[in-house]
């Protein structure tokens, strides 16, 4: 079936063709996968074809296109590995695809091979979503490729310029990297025109992983002085051990564990909140793309200082407040200054839709992107 209707999904038309690969693409839910589809969607309404190669979830490979000019292929997995899917027919599928220029997301380590597998050796784009943290035995054995990659991409995007100047591995490469920081839909993300009655609510939204310091924000809970609900949207492997944390700290009451929220959902989530709270301790969270989600929704924020782009995006007095990371005394502070100041939360909230219009916009990244292909065509 996939043999016949090869040159259906890949015969030219006359438009640009980009690859991007990655490891996964929505449905799984991940901030770096609704990236990559926003970027293939918002290409194709500019007139690219775009195909993007990822890994099936399972053995099988799967071929769709959800709208004309977008081809997702899932090549069928082979086994995983050090939280890494990895896939030989990605590998296949890359050297048959005739792309223009390959668009490589990192890190995902297999899909360097894919990109170097490439037909015709296109043009390399990359971009930088975070360093490679906690897999130190896969860094080290990566290293050379990861290297090779960085060295023959033509660009090299970055999110934030705090990542060029923090990443050891980026700085190096400083010359050719361009800053095009993740955006969002800014209209579909607009402030609420009214309050709700109760306690004042402060909203986490993203995967219940290790680095995004879940458990620091459930100890600064403990320590506030006004009251408040706190709601945590998503799923992931560390949910068991913060609801366990949470009954143990006497607050399981004031703590809603929401699960995974749908795309339709996630607008009218954050206008029913008061304040959005991204408590990350460790520098795998390199941007925050739900900061700048919770920014267009007018909403003021409290992050914490990594050397990523999260302090990029969340501007310290002006959009909301920067912590220490693993600080629950200083959350707790300022999450307390920040609820009890109604006038300073709605200048911080003022700001921080104004920072989102005009910095991260859906419009903003494509035309930064759109611009790094034409230069390197």
């Amino acid at each position: 079936m996939i043999d016949c209707t090869i040159h259906r999904w890949f015969g030219y038309n006359g438009m640009m063709h980009i690859l991007q690969i990655y490891k996964a693409y929505p449905p799984v839910i991940g901030g770096i996968e609704h990236h990559l589809r926003d970027l293939s969607e918002g290409l194709v309404a500019r007139g690219y074809r775009i195909t993007v190669l990822v890994v099936s979830p399972d053995r099988r490979t799967h071929l769709s296109m959800p709208q004309p000019g977008l081809t997702v292929i899932t090549a069928g997995r082979t086994w995983h590995a050090a939280s890494t899917p990895l896939s030989l027919a990605m590998l296949h599928w890359a050297q048959r695809i005739r792309a223009d220029l390959v668009h490589l997301h990192f890190p995902y380590p297999p899909g360097d091979l894919a990109a170097l597998a490439a037909a015709g050796r296109p043009p390399l784009v990359l971009t930088y979503h975070s360093d490679i943290v906690r897999q130190r035995v896969l860094l080290r054995a990566y290293r050379p490729l990861m290297a090779l990659t960085l060295r023959r991409a033509g660009c090299i995007i970055a999110t934030s310029p705090q990542y060029v100047a923090s990443s050891p591995f980026l700085r190096p490469h400083a010359a050719k990297c361009r800053i095009v920081p993740l955006g969002v839909d800014t209209e579909r993300f607009h402030p609420a025109g009214s309050s709700h009655a109760g306690p004042p609510r402060i909203l986490f939204v993203g995967r219940l992983r290790y680095y995004k310091g879940l458990h620091v924000l459930i100890d600064a809970m403990a320590q506030l002085t006004g009251p408040a609900e706190l709601w945590i949207a998503g799923e992931g492997p560390e949910h068991e051990r913060l609801a366990a944390q949470a009954q143990a700290a006497g607050i399981a009451g004031r703590i809603r564990f929401l699960g995974d929220i749908s795309d339709t959902a996630l607008p009218e989530l954050y206008r029913s909140v008061d304040l959005f709270v991204l408590p990350a301790h460790l520098r795998a969270e390199a941007f925050g793309i739900a900061l700048t989600e919770a920014l267009a929704s007018g909403l003021a924020c409290i992050s914490t200082e990594l050397g990523t782009g999260t302090s990029f995006v969340n501007l310290d007095h002006v959009t909301g407040r920067v912590v220490p990371p693993a600080d629950p005394a200083a959350l707790a502070q300022a999450i307390d200054n920040v609820l009890a100041d109604t006038k300073l939360r709605r200048q911080y909230g003022r700001a921080a839709r104004a920072r989102s219009i005009a910095h991260f916009s859906r419009h903003t990244m494509l035309d930064g992107i759109e611009q790094i292909y034409r230069d390197l065509r």
